[in-house]
This record gives structure tokens, C-alpha cells and sequence, in this order.
């Protein structure tokens, strides 16, 4: 049985990880007969936003603590993480990738990725785990990882800024999975494209399904 570290970064799409990504994510790995466990970075989120108006909130939330809402309080903190421990990684979108996994969404190009969410992603690459990515994060793997082949969909602002990090872009549609073989990456768009939850449900098997393929 194949065994998925899944993070995420918050809940809610606009702050924090996209929940329909989180769970349908969660549900193709145990359809296609694997288990995951849950992780986020135990810190502060950058900001909180009202789902409704679209409007910044004045408070302050943490990462983990708003992820243990999608993990059902199964969660642990990134710190907890272990590479030898799992088959493969996998990271579903939301602004939280872009604003609390890194700062690509203020940066872009010029971002960096939070230590410890890098870290994961560098050692399982080291040892040629399966790294899937949906949504928006795939930036994180461009801002770790050199000359990767990879998708966000068609976003030109964010294809530029992909590429200027060495990331080769390939554009595609809903529930595409683009695999860079040499480098074990799995990239799909979501809902970087103007997508419906049956959509999101077909990216979130595809890319498991391929990782899945990978690992036998």
C-alpha cells in the first residue's frame, strides 16, 4: 500500500489551501488504493481573507491549526516530516502555496519557499520519490528545483514568472497531468483554469492515478 504526504496550507482558497483540491486529492489516493498523511507548516498565515467579500480580515490565524480543518485534526507539522517514511508527495493549490508555502504571489519570480516545506520537497526529489503538485503549486517546485518540466494551465502572468525561474512550461487542459519522467514530477492545472468540481475531481485522479503508476 502506497503511502502519500499530502500538505497543505491553510483552508480556504484565497488564504490558504483549495478545499475541494485537499479533499479530492485525499479521496483519488485511498480510490486508488493508497493512504496519505496530512502535514502544514506550524506558523503564522499572512493574512486572512473573507471568502465572501474577498476582503482582508483583522486577525491573525496559524497554518497548521486552519489545515487541521481539512486533516479532521489528523495533522502533523511540517517539523514531523520524514522523506524515508512515505512513496511520494503531494501538494494541492490555493493562494495559502503562494502566501504561506512561499512568497511567490507578492515576488514571483524573486520568492522563496519556507524552509521546511523546500526541505521535503528537495529530499524526497533526492531520492527519486514522486512529487505531484496542483493549482498554483507547482511554483514551489520551480523555486526549488532547476529546469523542470511543468503546468499551471494557461496563466500567461504566472507562465513568465515560471520560466524565468528555468521551469519549461507546457500549457494544458482540464485534468492534463504534465510528467517530467527524468525529474519524477507530476503537474496538473485545477483550478488555474476556470474549472467546475467535476473538473477538479479528474485532476486530483489523474495526477494520482499517474503518480500511482510510477511507484509500481
Amino acid at each position: 500500500m502506497k503511502k502519500f504526504a499530502i500538505i497543505l496550507s491553510g483552508c480556504g482558497v484565497f488564504d490558504g489551501a483549495e478545499i475541494h483540491e485537499s479533499t479530492l486529492s485525499m479521496l483519488a489516493v485511498m480510490m486508488h488504493g493508497g493512504v496519505y498523511e496530512i502535514f502544514a507548516p506550524d506558523i503564522k498565515q499572512h493574512h486572512v481573507i473573507n471568502h465572501i467579500t474577498g476582503e482582508e480580515m483583522n486577525e491573525e490565524r496559524n497554518v497548521l491549526i486552519e489545515s487541521a480543518r481539512i486533516a479532521r485534526g489528523k495533522i502533523s507539522p511540517m517539523s514531523a516530516f520524514n522523506a524515508e517514511e512515505f512513496d511520494a508527495l503531494l501538494i494541492p493549490g490555493g493562494f495559502g502555496a503562494a502566501k504561506n508555502l512561499s512568497d511567490f504571489a507578492f515576488k514571483g519570480a524573486e520568492a522563496g519557499v519556507f524552509i521546511q516545506v523546500k526541505d521535503a520537497i528537495q529530499e524526497m526529489h533526492r531520492i527519486k520519490k514522486p512529487i505531484g503538485a496542483l493549482c498554483i503549486s507547482p511554483a514551489l517546485i520551480a523555486l526549488t528545483l532547476d529546469n523542470v518540466d511543468l503546468t499551471i494551465g494557461n496563466d500567461k502572468g504566472t507562465i513568465v514568472a515560471l520560466e524565468a525561474l528555468n521551469a519549461h512550461h507546457l500549457e494544458t487542459s482540464h485534468g492534463e497531468v504534465v510528467h517530467d519522467k527524468e525529474e519524477n514530477i507530476f503537474t496538473t492545472p485545477c483550478y488555474m483554469l476556470d474549472a467546475n468540481i467535476l473538473e477538479i475531481a479528474a485532476g486530483a485522479d489523474n495526477i494520482v492515478k499517474a503518480m500511482m503508476e510510477s511507484l509500481n
